[in-house]
């Protein structure tokens, strides 16, 4: 039980640092008297951090052991955090997001953990077990973070990650185990080997682009999101922390039934049903942006419907695709995590300069990610017994 305990925990401060500081987004642009594409920036540079760290983080918890990079990696992330708190400038601010998203990359190691500690449907189990406490947290995060703001101002968000961070760093430290036993030599073309391996594998390639995807998808809107609730629609920072809520919320409760409906459904099901609810709830979206532009309830329950459908196939096409490769699953979840950070950064850095204060703008990119994700989805389904 000691295992699961460390390893949520240590996602915890991770998972969070977006949803708890979204709401202080409006206030950061006034205090750094910049615009709002440069605070929605502050995303992007934290998943570019995570697409290097992602990479390097995987193979080398091959050779050194999931332990060591996991307590190297979380050092980074608790500088990175404290930095934020303490950040002069903008500048500042996006260069401490940068080496806090090498830290963040750590997640990939933890994903090796339980990849190593757990097999089929119990590491898909596993895996929705986690999301559901997990993104229980993010429901509350945007909450919380509302709050913060109001009391203390957007710096007191960023010392709340430090603190978990903290409490994270200290009890990695003191007790968790080592799940690599056999090591490998670290060699830079083995590396550049099993890359080139998984990067040619339709395989591998197919899962990890359609949850990149889905996920980019999702954070296109949350990066719009509180000028979106606060400035369009008008509502204050706590209405709008419960509507996001709403919407992480309805992920977790999915989540927390994966392994039953798994069960009930088997996997290509699960991925079917999964993709094409994300569909209608892009499509919706869409549509309710034209007609009802300002109809807030709208746009929020049409993302609900899109996370449910990403919580539906999520885990399975993650577990999926670490198991292409069964001898090398650290360097396939640092794969997928670099192709998931790479295609949001993209995908966010597209919404700093294409979101125009108008829900449509919002929703034009999820159903465009959508749609090429549920390509994917198609051309995965045709491969043989990919999922």
């Amino acid at each position: 039980m000691l295992l699961p305990f460390l390893l949520i925990l240590s996602l915890i401060a991770k998972f969070i640092e977006i949803d708890i500081s979204v709401p202080s987004f409006p206030d950061m642009v006034h205090y750094f008297k910049v615009s709002e594409g440069t605070i929605q920036l502050t995303i992007a540079y934290n998943f570019l951090g995570f697409c290097i760290g992602g990479l390097l983080f995987g193979p080398l918890s091959e050779c050194y052991g999931r332990r060591r990079i996991m307590i190297i990696g979380n050092t980074l992330l608790l500088i990175g955090a404290v930095s934020c708190v303490f950040a002069p400038s903008v500048f500042w601010l996006l260069i401490s997001r940068f080496v806090q998203g090498i830290g963040v990359s750590t997640s990939v190691v933890v994903f090796a953990i339980i990849a190593d500690s757990y097999q089929g449907d119990k590491a898909v189990k596993f895996i929705g077990i986690m999301n559901a406490t997990l993104t229980v947290v993010m429901a509350i995060a945007p909450i919380l973070g509302s709050f913060i703001n109001e009391a203390v101002g957007w710096r007191g968000n960023y010392a709340t990650v430090a603190i978990l961070c903290l409490i994270s760093w200290v009890l990695l430290l003191l007790a968790l185990p080592e799940t690599k036993k056999d090591r490998d030599i670290f060699s830079l073309k083995k590396m550049m080997k099993d890359y080139g391996k998984l990067l040619l594998s339709s395989r591998f390639m197919a899962p990890s682009l359609v949850i990149s995807l889905f996920s980019a998808a999702y954070m296109s809107f949350i990066t719009c999101g509180p000028f979106l609730y606060m400035k369009t629609f008008a509502l204050s920072s706590a209405i709008y922390a419960l509507h996001q809520g709403a919407i992480v919320g309805s992920f977790s409760l999915i989540s927390l039934f994966t392994g039953k409906i798994l069960q009930k459904l088997g996997a290509i099901r699960c991925v079917v049903y999964g993709a094409g609810v994300i569909m209608i709830g892009s499509i919706l979206l869409l549509i309710f942006s034209m007609v009802t532009p300002y109809s807030f309830y709208l746009v929020t329950l049409s993302m609900v419907i899109f996370v449910i459908g990403c919580a539906m196939c999520q885990a399975v096409l993650f577990n999926a695709s670490l198991n292409v490769f069964p001898e090398i699953k650290g360097t396939a979840s640092s794969a997928v995590a670099f192709i998931r950070s790479f295609i949001m950064a993209v995908f966010i850095g597209l919404t700093s300069y294409v979101y125009n204060g108008q829900a449509i703008s919002a929703a034009i990119l999820v159903l465009s990610a959508s749609v090429l994700a549920f390509i994917f989805t198609v051309y995965l389904l045709l491969l043989e017994d990919a999922v």
